[in-house]
């Protein structure tokens, strides 16, 4: 998510607004900004008497409160290689806390902890898919 633009730009904007001298569109090119950015925070100043941005609320709360993070971590331990589907199973049976496949993934993340990654599929590109002694019959 981007961050917010600074107070001192808004400041400067907010200035260059209120002289009244320049139209609003004048305004938002020369300071590299949208025109709907410069209506919004004009209408915020007139209306809420505030020219800074609002604080970041910090998103949505994690359904995974310590305990259940505590609960996965012993999951983990108690089987590696098992998936996060799995995972998401036995956390559910045992705290009763039903959650999709990436906040189970974020919060192994979180914990530092590498489950197994992925049930089946191609073999490694970084090493050899053949043996030695059948790359050499395979160039025939």
């Amino acid at each position: 998510m981007p961050q917010p633009y600074s107070a001192d730009l808004r400041a400067r904007v907010l200035v260059a607004g209120a002289r009244g001298d320049l139209p609003q569109v004048e305004i938002a090119r020369r300071f590299q900004v949208c025109p709907a950015t410069v209506s919004n925070w004009r209408r915020q100043e007139r209306e809420e008497g505030r020219r800074a941005p609002k604080p970041h609320s910090g998103g949505v709360p994690s359904r995974l409160d310590a305990p259940a993070l505590e609960v996965l971590r012993q999951l983990v331990i108690e089987d590696n290689d098992a998936l996060l589907r799995e995972y998401r199973e036995r956390l559910a049976e045992r705290t009763g806390v039903t959650v999709c496949l990436a906040v189970i993934c974020e919060a192994l993340k979180r914990l530092k902890l590498r489950p197994k990654k992925r049930p089946f599929g191609r073999p490694s590109r970084s090493g050899p898919r053949l043996r030695p002694s059948a790359r050499l019959t395979a160039g025939r």
